[in-house]
C-alpha cells in the first residue's frame, strides 16, 4: 500500500478526509474543540467543488447537512457533545428518514457545558443513543493521528453502505495533538469510495424504503427524475406515514437488521500484545496511547504481561470478541476518560460484574504511570 506523509492535527486531518473521500458539503457551527474540522473544510470544499457552511446554530448545522444528503451527495458535520445534543431531534430524523451523514464528535468534558478545553470521553454512550426511540448506531473511533483520516474516510463509506448517521469519535487530545501521520494516497481513498445504490428503472415503479430486511433504503438523489417521501414518522415503502401494525413492526425491524447482520463490514479493533499477556487492558482513543506505553514499561521493566484490546467501533460493539476475551483472561482493566461509559458493555459481553477500571473525569489524560500503578495493584 502506498502512503503519504503528512504533518497536522487530528481535526485537520479529520478534515481532509473527508473531501479526499468525495464529501461535497459541510454544515455546522464553531464549538471547542471541533472548530478547526470546520475551519479546514472550509477552505478545502470550495476548492473541491463543494461548500461549507456555517449556520445560526448547530441545529441549523445539522439540518443542512441532512438536507445535502438528501440532495445525494457526501456530507459532513462537526461539534462536540454539546452540539450533539442540539443536533439530536434532527439525527433521530436521520435515522428514521434514512439519510447518510457523517458526525465528527470531537469530545470534551461535561455534562453541560463541562471543561471546553480539556479532554474527556464522555460521549460513549450518547454516541450509541444520540436520540430517542429503536436504531442501532454505527460509531467508530480514533486512536491515532492516522485513524482521524482513515476512520473518518470509513465513515463516510458506512454511511453510504447502510444509509444512516455514522460517528467518528475523536477526543480533544486527538484533535488538537499536532504530529506525524502516515496515510494512504488521496488515489487510493477516491478508488476505495463505493457510491451508495441507486434504482435506474421507470419512476412509477420506484419505492424508496422496499428493502429486504437486512437491507437499507434506496434514495436516489433529489431533482432526478424520481419522487418520494421524506419523513420522521413511521412509514411505508413509499415514504408516506403509515400506522399499520405489520408495517411499522418490519420497519424498525430493519433498521436494527441492517446493521446488526453485517457486523463483519463494520467491526474493526486492534489487539496489542495480547497472544502471551496474562492481564487484558481494554480502551479507546487517546487514552490507549498512555496504554500502549504503559504495556511497553510493564513488559520490559516489571516483567508483566499485559495486553491490550481496542475496539474501533465502538457501537455496534464487538461483542463476541470481548466475550471469547472474558473466558481467556482472569483480570481485566478498563481504561476511559469517563466514568465507566464502555465498561457497562464490557461487563455485558463478558457476562461478568468483576471487571476493573481505572477512570479519569477531571479533563486531563491519563499518564502511562497512572495506568502502570494501576496494573501493579492487580
Amino acid at each position: 500500500m502506498s502512503t503519504r506523509e503528512v504533518i497536522s492535527t487530528g481535526n485537520e486531518l479529520a478534515a481532509m478526509a473527508a473531501v479526499d473521500a468525495g464529501c461535497k458539503f459541510f454544515g455546522g457551527y464553531p464549538i471547542t474543540p471541533s472548530s478547526e474540522v470546520m475551519h479546514a473544510i472550509s477552505d478545502l470544499l470550495p476548492a473541491a467543488g463543494g461548500a461549507a457552511v456555517q449556520m445560526e446554530d448547530e441545529i441549523g448545522g445539522v439540518a443542512a447537512a441532512i438536507g445535502a444528503g438528501m440532495s445525494g451527495v457526501r456530507t459532513l458535520t462537526a461539534t462536540s457533545g454539546p452540539g450533539i445534543s442540539l443536533k439530536a431531534e434532527n439525527l433521530g430524523l436521520a435515522q428514521m428518514a434514512e439519510v447518510p451523514l457523517v458526525v465528527v464528535n470531537v469530545m470534551r468534558g461535561g455534562p453541560s457545558t463541562g471543561l471546553p478545553t480539556r479532554v474527556a470521553q464522555g460521549d460513549v454512550a450518547q454516541a450509541k443513543n444520540p436520540s430517542h426511540g429503536d436504531y442501532k448506531s454505527i460509531t467508530v473511533c480514533a486512536g491515532t493521528l492516522a485513524e482521524c483520516y482513515t476512520e473518518t474516510v470509513r465513515a463516510f463509506n458506512l454511511a453510504d453502505r447502510f444509509m444512516q448517521p455514522v460517528f467518528v469519535l475523536l477526543d480533544e487530545t486527538l484533535g488538537h495533538m499536532h504530529g506525524k501521520a502516515m496515510l494512504p494516497t488521496q488515489e487510493e481513498v477516491a478508488a476505495g469510495i463505493v457510491p451508495r445504490k441507486t434504482f435506474d428503472g421507470p419512476a412509477e415503479e420506484y419505492l424508496p424504503y422496499k428493502a429486504e430486511q437486512d437491507q437499507p433504503a434506496v434514495l436516489n438523489p433529489m431533482f432526478q427524475g424520481y419522487r418520494y417521501h421524506f419523513t420522521g414518522l413511521h412509514h411505508d415503502a413509499s415514504g408516506f406515514p403509515t400506522e399499520e401494525i405489520e408495517t411499522c413492526r418490519l420497519l424498525i425491524d430493519r433498521l436494527f437488521r441492517k446493521v446488526d447482520e453485517h457486523r463483519d463490514e463494520i467491526e474493526s479493533n486492534e489487539e496489542y500484545k495480547l497472544d502471551d499477556a496474562d492481564i487484558l487492558l481494554i480502551g479507546y482513543g487517546s487514552a490507549s496511547l498512555a496504554i500502549k506505553e504503559a504495556i511497553n514499561v510493564l513488559r520490559d521493566e516489571h516483567g508483566i504481561k499485559a495486553g491490550l484490546f481496542r475496539p474501533i467501533t465502538i457501537w455496534p460493539s464487538p461483542e463476541e470478541r470481548l466475550y471469547d476475551l472474558g473466558q481467556k483472561f482472569k483480570n481485566v482493566l478498563v481504561v476511559e476518560l469517563n466514568q465507566g461509559q464502555y465498561l457497562e458493555e464490557v461487563q455485558r459481553c463478558m457476562g461478568r460484574r468483576d471487571i476493573n477500571k481505572l477512570t479519569k473525569t477531571n479533563g486531563r489524560p491519563f499518564s502511562p504511570a497512572d495506568i502502570i500503578e494501576k496494573v501493579k495493584e492487580l
